[in-house]
């Protein structure tokens, strides 16, 4: 089969960010792939090379009988320009309402060409990418491990603004389109996608897949899009509709977030007028959306702090080996789950404890010298000092010369666990392991760069963002959460009504109440702590006295029913007063969200935490800080924040003097 190849870029010499090419049937290929980049973004240079190839698709029409859009990267294209939107202020929104036109009119043009148009999806396509797709006829996705399909702008305070929500909402309908795939940000695999209606079809390789494609042209000669040639405008919104903005704002759990709510509306809007109109509708939301300060600060953590993160800011630059053979110790819940994650990555691991225990799928034994050989072993047993170190010292002989030894302790500091020993480390993981992406990386007074870089190392095979903090009772997340925590107490303890307080945090944008996340943690945990830092919290003895230990122990802030909860308990209810009713509402929320802000800058100061990106990734990820924040650190830098600081100092405390 001959090819005929072109440069649609105009430029002599440099390697066209598309190349056009068309075989002997006529079927032309247009294989994307950025000279500048690792991977495909809607940036200056797609956008310019995408209207080339199509101003050449329409002058060669009368010999083109199909075409495939691909790429040739192992990515198929990995979305918008994040560094442009995350530049862009008010004053830009005519240039960038002028782009986003010129794009949307490059892929009506593709989608209206007058021939078929497939996706040949061989990699990732998300977000731009996945629009792009979907201005095609038919999409054929590779079932490559790193192949993933989504749109994951709600994550990062933006929506699907190259015709994404339009051609969505067209395609599957008012209610799949938002509650699957608009509003979720999920991403995913290729079976699952075409599951839930945006591929149509899956190939084993890639040579399978571009045989489809072909198959799929010569047997559609006449492909069109649903929505073109219709004689409706537009579609009538379904009977449901007024009930959605009230079940959106239960699933953000009272939290106001410009993105999701944009996204129902651009949806609502558009499915009601012709595409065109919709289209406009879509552009004028997301440059509401982009020159605002919430994506801001979302794209700011969620993307550049997360690839820096990822990336290694804080590994120590030295070359280390490969773990090989890992040992968990203890099987208990977090043991479980950190022996499941080694081995989903491939790495051979065994359990041990003290107890014959099963566990599907994995090794497990009682015997210490089944351990022998294993160049990392993970502690994952009872929050106790005196065992921690008892375990270490019982297994050490077994295991390979200059094993890493981690700790999961969660808020025992590491140098008192390491007994001097250069390779130990603290490995913080999150419960439950397979669903919590943070690794917390704990460096202790004498551990080494190499244990160090070993440990971040093995966290990203686990698939982890790995964030490295310096040593101290409760590290960082711990350390900070616990101030979420004891904030929440003294309001109780003013008098602010309980359910006040968990509504607060909720619509603060925390996924979860703090006085429920106190019975998640454990009140017995949390008395512990306090009594280990010497200090006291007056409600929680009361409420452990009362036999109310938290949610493990069927009873604690609130009233349990089978392990669900069913509301707070009166106890804690009972206490509320006239004084604690009058503090302003605004001010419960803030006080939750500075607390935790402010101790972070603290462990910035203190050496606690290295990097800015650490803090900011680990919140989110790891004690559940609001996303729209885009992290406590970046939080600080807010305009307004240190008056709003001392604000706070003057009524409620020095704690919150910045």
């Amino acid at each position: 089969m001959t090819r005929e190849q072109g440069d649609p870029s105009g430029v002599v010499g440099v390697r066209p960010m598309i190349r056009y090419e068309r075989d002997s049937g006529g079927v032309v290929t247009l294989t994307m792939d950025d000279p500048a980049q690792s991977a495909n973004t809607m940036n200056a240079t797609y956008v310019t090379a995408m209207s080339t190839a199509l101003d050449r698709l329409e002058a060669e029409r009368d010999t083109v009988t199909g075409v495939i859009v691909t790429s040739a990267k192992n990515t198929f294209f990995a979305g918008g320009d994040l560094p442009l939107m995350s530049r862009a202020t008010p004053d830009d929104a005519p240039r960038l309402f002028t782009l986003l036109g010129t794009i949307k009119r490059d892929l009506r043009r593709l989608e209206t060409y007058g021939r078929p148009v497939v996706a040949a999806i061989n990699g990732a396509a998300l977000g731009g990418g996945l629009e792009i797709a979907l201005a095609c006829h038919h999409r054929i996705a590779l079932d490559a491990p790193g192949t993933r399909v989504g749109f994951p702008e709600v994550t990062l305070g933006l929506l699907p603004g190259a015709g994404g929500v339009t051609r969505t909402v067209r395609m599957l309908g008012l209610v799949p389109a938002l509650t699957i795939w608009l509003l979720t940000g999920r991403r995913m695999r290729p079976a699952d996608a075409r599951e839930n209606g945006l591929v149509d079809d899956v190939a084993a390789t890639p040579e399978e897949m571009f045989a489809k494609a072909r198959a799929w042209i010569a047997a559609h000669p006449h492909a069109h899009q649903s929505w073109d040639g219709e004689s409706s405008p537009g579609t009538s919104p379904p009977g449901s509709l007024a009930a959605f903005p009230a079940v959106l704002r239960q699933q953000l759990k009272g939290a106001s977030l410009p993105a999701p709510e944009a996204i129902l509306a651009t949806a609502v809007e558009g499915m009601q007028v012709d595409f065109e109109t919709a289209q406009r509708i879509e552009t004028r939301h997301l440059i509401t959306l982009i020159t605002g300060p919430v994506a801001k600060n979302m794209i700011g953590a969620m993307f550049f702090d997360m690839r820096a993160v990822n990336g290694g800011l804080a590994r120590p630059r030295v070359e280390v080996r490969e773990a090989r053979r890992v040992a968990v110790l203890g099987a208990g819940m977090m043991g479980a789950g950190i022996a499941a994650a080694c081995t989903r990555a491939g790495i051979t691991v065994i359990v041990r404890d003290i107890r014959n225990v099963k566990l599907d799928g994995l090794a497990t034994t009682t015997e210490i010298d089944d351990l022998r050989d294993c160049d990392v072993v993970i502690e994952a047993v009872f929050e106790d000092p005196d065992l921690k170190r008892a375990v270490f010292r019982e297994v050490k002989p077994v295991l390979a010369p200059d094993a890493l030894l981690a700790s999961n302790t969660s808020t025992l500091p590491i140098t008192g666990l390491a007994e001097d020993d250069p390779n130990f480390v603290g490995m913080h993981f999150f419960s439950p392991v397979a669903k919590m992406p943070l690794l917390e990386i704990v460096v202790g007074a004498r551990t080494s760069d190499s244990a160090v870089a070993r440990a971040f190392d093995l966290g990203r095979r686990l698939g982890k963002t790995p964030i490295v903090v310096g040593d101290g009772r409760g590290f960082f997340t711990s350390r900070v959460i616990g101030k979420f925590l004891d904030e929440a107490i003294a309001m109780l303890a003013e008098g602010v009504p309980a359910a006040s307080i968990e509504h607060a945090a909720l619509q603060a944008g925390y996924p979860t109440g703090p006085l429920a996340l106190a019975d998640e943690v454990s009140l017995t945990l949390m008395q512990r702590i306090q009594r280990q830092s010497g200090t006291r919290l007056p409600i929680v003895d009361e409420l452990i006295d009362n036999g109310r230990p938290g949610r493990a122990g069927g009873a604690g802030f609130y009233v349990y029913d089978q392990g669900k909860r069913a509301g707070l308990w009166p106890g804690v209810t009972a206490r509320a007063t006239d004084a604690g009713r009058n503090v302003p509402f605004d001010d419960l929320r803030d006080r939750l969200l500075f607390a935790e802000a402010i101790d972070a800058r603290r462990c910035l100061d203190e050496g606690v935490l290295r990097t800015e990106e650490d803090g900011n990734v680990g919140s989110i990820l790891g004690i559940g800080y609001p996303a729209w924040t885009g992290g406590v650190l970046r939080f600080t830098k807010q305009p307004g924040f240190p008056a709003s600081a001392a604000e706070l100092a003057t009524r409620y405390g020095e704690r919150f003097a910045s």
